[in-house]
């Protein structure tokens, strides 16, 4: 996959996610944007894996050991983003 942003493959992900539930697309299409899906989600996973190692690198202390510090997202003023709609699927790989 050539060299993009995070945010630019994410983005082409949601409008392929939003293509395909959409429906009414040719089997052939629907197929290829499915196996474009699945390499953008695996390269933002490779992505996000590579960010947290970063992170783990600049967590560790003197010794070389990484100190867990725990991660407070910071509060929404909506959950309505965390609520699946109905229909969808919490269990997809991406």
């Amino acid at each position: 996959m050539s060299e993009q942003s995070f945010e630019k493959a994410l983005e082409e992900l949601e409008g392929i996610v939003e293509k395909l539930e959409k429906g009414g697309l040719p089997l052939n299409k629907s197929l290829s944007l499915f196996e474009k899906g699945v390499k953008l989600a695996k390269y933002l996973r490779d992505e996000l894996e590579k960010a947290e190692k970063k992170v783990d690198i600049l967590l560790k202390d003197e010794e070389g050991k990484v100190k867990e510090e725990s991660f407070q997202p910071e509060e929404t003023d909506s959950e309505e983003e965390d609520t699946p709609e109905p229909g969808e699927d919490e269990n997809l790989p991406f």
